[in-house]
């Protein structure tokens, strides 16, 4: 296990290697990301603040001295690599485009800034708004004072219609999607183009200090990666997703070299063969959801995502991923190892280290 001041070239190498070597399907074993924290911290602590709920008058580098605690605290082992991402909420584009945001409960909520007619709504992209302004000036802090030592994730900037709805309100949008569901269509076609420019904007904020690329995911990809999302795709049936999503993240596909798509609760499934169709997508993400069963309980779940051409990832117990490994194999799987409360501490992540390779499943 390593600090990220520990992480040396031949560990970057060996990052490099191994990922790329299993985003081509070419590493028979799967990718375990071991992440610990040698100091316990409080979930509710700095690591976990919405950078949204600190005041926009506290300067950039203010925000990153409260994180750097955390970040020294971290330890980096199997497949792990030091990384942080700028966590501004679900779908920080919302706030790019206008939407009022509102971190007063701990977390991030946007809402709509005026009363337009949908019909009257036309997006636009721009970088002269504060919100823009404060994830830049935060990630350029974050370069300063990590360099090439630590990844910078992209900040979350959420899907077509979770953007809309922070837009419109959810309620209503699904009102919209009753009333005027052709208004709600030009809006989503509206929306990727702009979420491209940001993805791209962001891109080239960090490249040059990245080794790589991330988001608020455990992924490290060598070239243009993101996690896409449509929590919204929860609530619609397929064929508003077939109408209103599935461009969106065929075209975002399209463009990016190592796309994920998070599949989140039970809900979405009912969307998987249309996203197991989508060529050049790349993996699926798969999370339960609060109060199911844990991933390995999902094993034929697992086995027609693996089966329908994609890798997987997920965030798992060490037993529960020895599971998936031993009844599905492990080759095309990113198991993110989490404890009882989040992180492991050092010496249970020492223990999955030795259980792993004991199994084959670490080199």
């Amino acid at each position: 296990m390593k600090s990220y001041l520990q992480f040396d070239e031949a560990d970057w190498a060996r990052t490099t290697r191994n990922w790329s070597a299993w985003w081509e399907g070419e590493l028979e074993r799967p990718m375990v990301v071991i992440e610990a924290m040698s100091t316990r911290q409080d979930r509710g602590g700095a690591w976990w603040d919405h950078i949204t709920g600190f005041p926009l008058s506290v300067s950039a580098e203010a925000v990153i001295d409260r994180y750097a605690a955390e970040m020294d605290a971290m330890l980096w082992a199997g497949d792990a690599f030091p990384k942080w991402w700028p966590n501004f909420g679900p779908g920080i584009i919302a706030g790019f485009l206008g939407s009022r945001v509102d971190a007063s409960t701990g977390t991030t909520w946007f809402y709509p800034s005026d009363a337009a007619a949908l019909a009257e709504m036309d997006l636009a992209f721009s970088l002269d708004n504060p919100w823009w302004a404060r994830v830049a000036t935060v990630t350029r802090a974050a370069m300063a004072r990590w360099g090439d030592r630590v990844v910078i994730g992209h900040t979350d900037l959420g899907g077509n219609l979770d953007i809309l709805a922070s837009l419109r309100d959810t309620q209503q949008l699904l009102l919209d999607l009753y009333d005027a569901p052709d208004e709600v269509e030009r809006l989503a076609r509206q929306i990727t183009p702009l979420w491209l420019r940001y993805y791209d904007e962001f891109h080239r904020l960090v490249a040059p200090t990245n080794r790589g690329t991330s988001c608020w995911s455990p992924l490290w990809a060598p070239g243009t990666s993101y996690m896409l999302q449509s929590d919204f795709s929860y609530m619609i049936s397929p064929r508003m997703f077939e109408r209103l999503i599935l461009p969106d993240l065929t075209a975002c596909c399209e463009a990016l070299e190592y796309p994920f798509y998070h599949l989140d609760g039970k809900g979405q499934i009912k969307h998987l063969d249309m996203l197991l169709a989508i060529e050049k997508l790349r993996g699926i993400q798969w999370i339960p959801g609060d109060g199911a069963p844990p991933p390995e309980e999902w094993l034929p779940l697992l086995k027609r995502i693996r089966d329908g051409g994609k890798l997987c990832q997920l965030f798992v117990s060490p037993a529960g991923a020895l599971t998936i490994a031993r009844e599905l194999g492990g080759k095309g799987f990113v198991f993110c190892l989490t404890g009882d409360d989040g992180f492991l501490t050092p010496e249970q992540a020492a223990a999955c280290v030795e259980a792993f390779r004991a199994e084959g499943l670490l080199e």
